[in-house]
């Protein structure tokens, strides 16, 4: 298989580290602390339609739902073992969250669908061929003038998280986010208003949070609904 067709890394990388995903990310990810900024700046308000994009084990989708209850919540992912826990956990939570299989570059979504898109630790998993097709996926599912919110590895900007990049670049497809290409990739995707808003330290280097709006006025072809 060609690399760019390559659907995804596995979180962790390796499959059989899949059951320990939210305690290693828990610890060394300062997860709470970027998730809950990320909602925090998004303007989500009553009845809006929410998408989590490589939702993974829901920890996003389930803070979501209890910071805005009455949003509606859709979570996509495209590795099955991942979404079990993830459903197990939403319903340990009693959430009321819709969870689907699918690739983030290949949404199974209607056009002009949903207020916001989440994407949380997701791009770095994906080759540069993929980011870009991602890109395009969301802004076709946004609606005009819908917010963007992605939280992942960014440019460095201090020598220690520098150093960690380079060690982690050997191991996911992270080069386009340390060399800073996620906002030109937004940009050439048809997004504006793109901001990259706070930066926080992690033992595996940076996580940039971005944000960007798709624009008011939109052609995009329609597609069947999540």
């Amino acid at each position: 298989m060609n690399e760019n067709n390559k659907p995804y890394i596995p979180a962790l990388k390796y499959t059989w580290l899949t059951s320990l995903y939210d305690p290693i990310i828990g610890l060394t990810m300062r997860e709470f602390s970027f998730k809950q900024r990320m909602i925090e700046q998004a303007d989500i308000r009553m009845n809006q339609r929410v998408l989590d994009v490589g939702c993974g084990t829901a920890t996003l989708a389930i803070l979501l739902k209890r910071m805005h209850p009455n949003i509606a919540i859709v979570g996509i992912d495209g590795d099955s073992d991942v979404l079990n826990i993830a459903r197990k956990k939403a319903a340990k939570a009693s959430l009321d969250i819709t969870l689907e299989l699918g690739i983030a570059f290949e949404l199974p979504c209607a056009t002009n669908y949903f207020d916001h898109v989440f994407s949380s630790l997701l791009f770095h998993h994906l080759t540069t061929e993929n980011k870009r097709r991602t890109l395009k996926e969301i802004f076709r599912v946004l609606k005009p003038e819908g917010e963007l919110h992605v939280a992942d590895f960014g440019k460095p900007k201090n020598k220690l998280m520098y150093f960690i990049s380079i060690f982690m670049r050997r191991l996911e497809k992270t080069e386009a986010n340390f060399r800073g290409l996620l906002p030109q990739m937004l940009e050439e995707a048809g997004f504006d208003r793109i901001t990259e808003y706070a930066q926080y330290m992690t033992v595996f280097s940076s996580i940039s949070l971005y944000e960007a709006v798709k624009p008011a006025i939109d052609n995009q072809p329609t597609r069947q609904h999540c």
